[in-house]
């Protein structure tokens, strides 16, 4: 009893920390979790990797149509010659020889159920080629400023020279969501095109599985036997817009449901963290010359930081930059300082400082801080009226002689 008695004492002697957060456990190799509100990388593995990205390339496929082609409701002609460059073991949307469609269709028949179809279909009706429509899109890698970024075909297919990273291929699915056109068709769940054909996303089949994919706006899937399974996706958690990449998965759907760890990890454990409300003391700076002694410098807001649940408090700072003293010659309205505000190293927010009050001259202030200059003026005038007095007196004095 008394042994036992002595190993619980022990235990609770023993000192305890909080744990840091841990992501979950995933099957894909390479991964990027992207805040894109706040432009920050939360979590990532192996993301400056090189790899085959497979349909992910659609993408850069669909943003550069997006950008190169005049009229996306000219209607074009599917033909024979076009889907035989198709690979049989490709994904399709389904469209047949002579179909008549519009450019605006073959985007979402390229996005949404990653037809290989539409994407050879853009590439060559729009370019004459499947060659010259890459050089499109590798002008377009040079534009966004991918450094890791190469590409050979215009579907995703595996070549020891067409690869991108995590890190590039989110750098690419930001750059194309800031289109209207490209945002709405990454994020449709299906589309009746022109000639009558329903497409639908790939993560429809998973829908009618009962997985929840709720929290995932739009996405793109992907899979070739170098790249796994791929997939990219937008979300909006706590009021923050997220891109998530995850690539090379081993099975089908792993892809999906590491996505989705990801999502409810950061829907679970980050949100706005109010660090200061408006109105709070950050300095005082002494004014010179008036009835107020010092003056408040005081946050103009509340500001907030997207924080994990387990953030440390004290990395937080706030810290005034700006004049040092104040006098009656500062004016209400003058802008005096800025308020930067620090988590950890990180600049994240600042504001400036405006002065709030007018600052009067005080007459007691000034005698009271010059006294010993008054005493001295008063010193000489009374040496000056007196010289003047005696000079008055000794000139009667010489008159009366």
């Amino acid at each position: 009893m008394k042994k036992k008695l002595l190993v619980l004492l022990i235990i609770l002697l023993i000192p305890t920390r909080a744990l840091a957060l841990e992501y979950p456990k995933l099957n894909s190799k390479v991964v990027e979790v992207y805040d894109v509100t706040d432009n920050k990388v939360l979590y990532e593995i192996d993301s400056n990797k090189k790899s085959s990205i497979a349909s992910l390339t659609k993408i850069a496929t669909t943003i550069a149509a997006i950008e190169s082609i005049e009229n996306l409701d000219e209607e074009v002609v599917i033909t024979r010659e076009i889907l035989n460059t198709v690979s049989w073991d490709a994904s399709v949307a389904g469209l047949k020889a002579g179909d008549k469609v519009t450019y605006r269709d073959l985007l979402y028949a390229s996005i949404l159920p990653s037809g290989a179809d539409a994407t050879n279909s853009i590439a060559i009706l729009s370019s004459g080629s499947i060659d010259n429509y890459v050089e499109k899109m590798n002008e377009l890698v040079t534009k966004i400023g991918l450094k890791n970024t190469y590409f050979v075909n215009v579907t995703g297919f595996d070549d020891e020279n067409h690869y991108s990273t995590a890190d590039d291929c989110r750098k690419l699915l930001e750059y194309a969501l800031k289109n209207k056109l490209f945002r709405e068709v990454y994020s449709a769940n299906e589309y009746t095109l022109s000639n009558g054909l329903t497409v639908k996303s790939t993560i429809y089949k998973y829908n009618k599985k009962g997985v929840d994919t709720s929290k995932i706006i739009g996405s793109k899937t992907g899979y070739t036997g170098d790249a796994g399974y791929c997939f990219s996706s937008l979300s909006n958690l706590n009021g923050h817009e997220f891109i998530t990449i995850v690539l090379n998965a081993d099975k089908s759907g792993e892809n999906l449901l590491d996505t989705i760890s990801l999502l409810d990890f950061v829907n679970d454990n980050y949100k706005s963290e109010i660090l200061i409300t408006k109105g709070e003391v950050i300095s005082k700076i002494p004014v010179k010359l008036s009835k107020i002694n010092y003056y408040k410098i005081k946050t103009g807001s509340d500001v907030e930081k997207f924080l994990p649940s387990d953030y440390d408090k004290t990395s937080f700072k706030a810290k005034y930059i700006g004049l040092k003293k104040l006098s009656y010659r500062n004016k209400k309205g003058d802008k005096i300082g800025k308020i930067k505000y620090y988590f950890g190293d990180e600049l994240f927010f600042e504001e400036d400082v405006i002065l709030d009050i007018d600052i009067n001259f005080s007459i007691m202030k000034f005698i009271i801080m010059y006294w010993y200059l008054i005493v001295i003026l008063v010193l000489i005038t009374l040496f000056f009226v007196i010289k003047l007095l005696f000079r008055k007196k000794h000139i009667k004095r010489k008159k009366k002689n």
